[in-house]
């Protein structure tokens, strides 16, 4: 027998597969720093955190010790709707209304509150999306480059812990750090929002995807990306190479039910990329 979270996984991949993401309206945007490292997938416990990826690093830093830093699927699909909103209004004043409900919506996300409800996790991954700095740096034996960006400059958020549907509760605001913005704007990386979906319930597979979506962007030839390498990118959370391997592979097989246009092997040394489409055509 087939589990049930495969067959809702072959399902939403049989509905992308019958409409492309522009035409049905689905295409989210990523801001390039967050796709090349990614952020904790269980919460830190710490207030700051690190991922590299070859001579890239990326570091959050909770800007305040009470609220802590972002963590697991919610804040990587918010980060979705973040980049969907400020290409579509080429503005970084964000209203968190019926654009953000539609979104949840689209994304299931819209049962009510109480400890585990989803309110209430959007509630607390937002406030500490929002209250996060990052650094982004690159450094090599010739050049050292850097950028310093606060995902929002300010926001103010109106919670309603029962009906999370209704636009009317949702006039809320988020102004975006000027340079996270330019970054977004400048370099967007498009995502079909209904393989976020897919992968919700596995942050790894969503970053995995968001990856393999940016590197096929630009990949001329077959490249193989070691074992040590990926873990320093994806797998911060994990002590143990080979549980980080398994998860991985796992993660990667859902990944590629929602695009199966990418074209990436098991090696005994790392993931085998090869040249592929896009997942949202350009």
């Amino acid at each position: 027998m087939i589990p049930k979270s495969i067959e809702n996984l072959l399902a939403d991949a049989i509905a992308i597969e019958e409409e492309e993401a522009r035409s049905a309206g689905m295409v989210g945007y990523m801001a390039r720093a967050m796709v090349q490292a990614t952020m904790p997938y269980r919460d830190p416990k710490t207030t700051y955190f690190e991922r590299k990826n070859g001579n890239f690093t990326l570091t959050m830093s909770a800007l305040s010790p009470k609220i802590g830093l972002p963590y697991g699927s919610i804040p990587r699909l918010v980060m979705a709707w973040i980049g969907r909103e400020a290409v579509r209004t080429q503005d970084r004043t964000l209203v968190l209304g019926s654009s953000l409900s539609d979104f949840l919506k689209e994304l299931d996300l819209y049962r009510t509150g109480g400890k585990r409800g989803d309110i209430t996790r959007l509630r607390n991954q937002m406030i500490k999306l929002f209250a996060a700095a990052i650094s982004a740096n690159y450094n090599d034996p010739k050049r050292s480059t850097g950028m310093n960006m606060q995902i929002a400059s300010n926001y103010n958020l109106w919670w309603d812990n029962k009906e999370i549907h209704q636009a009317g509760l949702w006039e809320s605001t988020v102004k975006l750090g000027e340079d996270f913005y330019n970054e977004l704007i400048n370099s967007p990386i498009p995502v079909d929002m209904r393989a976020l979906k897919a992968l919700k319930s596995t942050p790894m597979a969503i970053d995995l995807y968001t990856w393999l979506s940016y590197r096929n962007s630009y990949l001329q030839k077959n490249t193989l990306i070691r074992w040590e390498s990926l873990q320093m990118q994806f797998g911060a959370d994990y002590s143990v190479t080979r549980q980080f391997k398994a998860a991985l592979i796992e993660s990667l097989k859902k990944v590629v039910l929602v695009y199966p246009e990418a074209k990436v092997d098991i090696d005994t040394k790392g993931l085998l990329l090869t040249p592929s489409p896009t997942h949202v055509l350009r």
